[in-house]
């Protein structure tokens, strides 16, 4: 009687156990389900934002800065910001966004993609560097290079992105790796992924505020419609870069590993 009591408490418990399992599980889904929903609301208007601001820059150039040409130097010039914030700007945000947002790719086709945008970034970011130095070089008289805080900044930024990529490329995309220098590599490329961000971010707000300083001079004070509508410009890019810094830091965002992502790591797929 004893024993028959003893096994129906122990298969009771097991039910209870079997059950508050299955509850924990389906709260373990139901918030990844919430999770995904959050961060898919917050990308699309990640989205918005990084779409208006090229439009902005787009728009600000035509209208107040005598649109593009490769004909006079500040013309070239206006090249410059416009390839920067598509480039250091847009894409940057949406390749380290990447990974979160397309989650149900596998994990090689995830770092490929990243590295193509990368790719695709530094290509950019030259061609708006050669209009800067065009710019300075063909005005009269030739504007040096190299002497603002925005220069400097803009120096350490690209500096740091094309390290990244390099030691990306050679840590996780190049062959016989092993998995230790991945696994140790990887917290440092994140963060100086993020802060490279932010670096570009800040160095495109110092830009824009000299290029006002530079053009319009005593003006700027008396509250022109250029300067206004370029410092809410300056405003949003700071909006823009805390969202996208806050999207790719939450962890509740963070893409759930996958079985081949293992196997991925360890080679078995090179």
């Amino acid at each position: 009687m004893v024993t028959s009591e003893l096994e129906n408490n122990r298969i009771q418990e097991a039910i209870t156990l079997n059950n508050m399992s299955e509850q924990n599980r389906n709260n373990m889904q139901s918030q990844n389900v919430s999770h995904v929903g959050a961060y898919s609301s917050l990308y699309t208007i990640s989205q918005i934002v990084g779409l208006l601001l090229i439009f902005s820059v787009f728009y600000w150039i035509i209208n107040f800065r005598g649109g593009f040409g490769f004909t006079e130097a500040k013309i070239i010039f206006n090249w410059h910001p416009l390839l920067m914030t598509i480039g250091f700007i847009y894409l940057f945000a949406n390749s380290i966004l990447h990974y979160r947002t397309f989650r149900t790719l596998k994990k090689r086709d995830l770092k490929n993609h990243h590295a193509i945008i990368h790719g695709c970034v530094i290509v950019l970011v030259l061609l708006a560097g050669w209009a800067s130095f065009a710019s300075h070089i063909y005005s009269n008289p030739p504007i040096p290079n190299f002497y603002s805080l925005h220069s400097w900044m803009g120096i350490v930024t690209i500096s740091m992105f094309l390290s990244q990529f390099v030691s990306g490329f050679v840590s996780f995309l190049f062959p016989g790796i092993a998995v230790q220098y991945k696994e140790a590599i990887m917290p440092y490329h994140i963060f100086f992924g993020v802060f490279n961000f932010i670096l570009a971010i800040a160095t495109s707000v110092l830009g824009f505020g000299e290029k006002l300083i530079f053009v319009l001079e005593q003006e700027y004070k008396n509250y022109p419609k250029e300067g206004m509508f370029v410092n809410f410009l300056g405003l949003l890019f700071i909006f823009y870069g805390g969202l996208v810094v806050f999207m790719v830091t939450k962890p509740e965002f963070k893409r759930e590993p996958k079985p081949e992502d293992g196997v991925l790591l360890t080679g078995a797929l090179e």
